[in-house]
């Protein structure tokens, strides 16, 4: 039976990316065990669906791994920690009787147009992907996805299945390729295009798509179709600050590499030009919307400087970021309320973060996490994640009483 409430866990692509010795997912039943301990009901997953049944990739030996070098070792959801060989159908059927072993539900996503493909070893799945037209793309994870249910349905593992997204941060991806403007509203055909097929396709199961950020002013692109309104409110603030003065990603900005050194990176840090992967990785590069500036300053900060840089300008932003993310899910609310579809948050809620920063798990991070829980739950919202880092691979996965603490909040 689908939950009432679904309190999320962050999966994404690592439940398969980091499952060799030592890893979080080397062993799918401790990691649902630990998630259950923590009041999570649901796990939120890219099931790979293209590299599984839409691109035609022999995923039977997949070979995964990290980026080479050293390069994204100390960057969130990047620090893959050694190479690791799947059979990803047989590992996906393995993640679903875990799930079912410890009463737990799924949600359906991919990040395949995003960086999925960039841990593969062969570039194969990521040349197979973005071979298929940008117009066509929407269409071929419907389709992609729905085959997966099919396959799940014939091993008596569908029930697990809440509902389906055809990708992840659909305006934030290769999946808006082609497109300019008010990518939003641009991308609605497209999407619209998708959900109809997989409707066609499964008539009587849930699916939907979802945004990076809440997407005031341009909700109207949003696709009345969707049968899940599902938001990802991450208010940035003092993060997009750093940002800026860095100009982490605005690569037509000269890089202050001298400011960086002084008051970002550790002692020995190689300028930019000089940190890449081995020359056979480097198509990985284009595989992953995560652009070279931001994994740099993450691979190489000083946790401690990064910290202390976002705790020294905090103050000036605080007000503003607790009422963005308040307004944000209002109308987010709001907006599902008008289309009569239930409401999710699948990540949030400050933004991207070194691995070893604790900005998110410190104490301006847990505010957020128990005011967002709180916003949710009087919302109305039928599921939520804690936090994005809230999960088996982050740091914040040991903070077992935050946690415990926000889905009960969610769960009401």
């Amino acid at each position: 039976m689908t939950p009432d409430r679904l309190t999320i866990t962050l999966w994404d692509f690592t439940w398969y990316t980091r499952t060799g010795p030592g890893e979080p997912f080397e062993d799918l039943d401790t990691a649902f065990a630990e998630a259950v301990r923590r009041g999570y009901n649901t796990v939120r997953i890219c099931a790979m669906p293209l590299l599984l049944f839409g691109t035609g990739v022999d995923s039977s030996a997949l070979r995964l791994g990290p980026l080479g070098g050293g390069y994204g070792s100390r960057v969130r959801w990047y620090d893959v920690g050694a190479p690791t060989t799947i059979d990803a159908r047989a590992h996906l059927l393995a993640l679903f009787r875990a799930a079912r072993r410890h009463g737990c539900h799924i949600i359906l996503s991919s990040w395949e147009y995003q960086q999925s493909p960039s841990f593969a070893l062969e570039r194969a799945w990521f040349d197979a992907v973005r071979s298929i037209a940008a117009e066509d793309r929407a269409v071929a994870l419907a389709d992609a996805l729905a085959d997966l249910v099919d396959f799940l349905a014939g091993h008596g593992l569908a029930d697990r299945v809440v509902f389906t997204e055809l990708h992840n941060e659909v305006q934030a991806g290769h999946l808006a390729d082609g497109l300019d403007g008010d990518i939003v509203v641009a991308l609605r055909p497209r999407l619209e295009r998708g959900i109809a097929r997989f409707k066609q396709r499964h008539p009587h199961r849930p699916v939907t798509v979802n945004y990076a950020g809440v997407p005031v002013g341009s909700m109207r692109g949003i696709p009345r179709t969707v049968d899940v309104a599902v938001f990802h409110p991450y208010v940035y603030g003092v993060l997009a600050e750093l940002l800026e003065e860095f100009a982490l990603r605005d690569p037509a900005r000269p890089f202050p590499q001298g400011r960086a050194h002084g008051e970002l990176l550790r002692p020995g840090a190689p300028d930019l030009d000089d940190w890449l992967p081995p020359e056979e990785s480097r198509w990985r590069l284009a595989a992953t919307i995560v652009g070279r500036r931001e994994l740099y300053v993450h691979d190489w900060c000083d946790p401690a400087k990064w910290d202390a840089w976002l705790y020294e300008r905090y103050a000036t932003h605080r007000t503003a970021m607790r009422e963005q993310l308040t307004t944000w899910i209002a109308a987010a609310a709001d907006w599902a309320a008008g289309t009569g579809v239930p409401l999710v948050f699948g990540e949030g809620w400050i933004g991207y973060t070194p691995l070893h920063g604790a900005f998110e798990e410190g104490p301006v991070g847990a505010a957020f996490c128990r005011t967002a829980a709180a916003e949710a739950a009087k919302a109305g919202a039928w599921g939520s994640v804690v936090c994005s880092n809230a999960a088996p691979h982050h740091p914040m996965w040991q903070d077992v009483d935050l946690q415990r603490e926000c889905n009960a909040l969610l769960s009401g």
